[in-house]
């Protein structure tokens, strides 16, 4: 599958350690603070939990193009997504998103331009909660 993907792997991501697994970034445009991205993961890779912080606007959202994975927000249950899936993820919402165990899975990430924004990168994907996905 990865060898298959619409618009190419990538190289290793260059944010790896806030990864369990490897993952695989592809930049595709960047107009201003618009950024585009194609990001890759390998079966049961996942990112940490992490925050999209802004005063105002921002945030991110993904289109899934290949493969199954997840997405969940902190205290909500797990999304399995699949292609054609959207995720619209509001700013200041702490989540995580990644691979299902058994199946590539890509997602283009687009990031919504805001006011003092920054990511935080929070506390990994315990394996626990990860297996217990269904």
């Amino acid at each position: 599958m990865a060898d298959e993907i619409l618009f190419g792997k990538g190289e290793e991501n260059p944010f790896g350690e806030f990864f369990i697994g490897q993952s695989y970034l592809k930049l595709l445009a960047q107009e201003g603070e618009v950024m585009v991205a194609n990001v890759t993961f390998e079966p049961g890779c996942r990112n940490n939990w992490h925050i999209h912080h802004a005063d105002e606007n921002g945030g991110q959202i993904l289109l899934v193009t290949e493969g199954e994975g997840w997405y969940q927000e902190f205290g909500q249950d797990a999304r399995k997504l699949k292609v054609g899936d959207v995720v619209s993820i509001p700013p200041n919402v702490k989540h995580w998103h990644g691979a299902t165990k058994d199946s590539w899975f890509t997602h283009i990430a687009i990031e919504v331009p805001g006011i003092n924004q920054e990511n935080e990168w929070c506390e990994e994907v315990s394996d626990d909660e990860y297996m217990n996905l269904e």
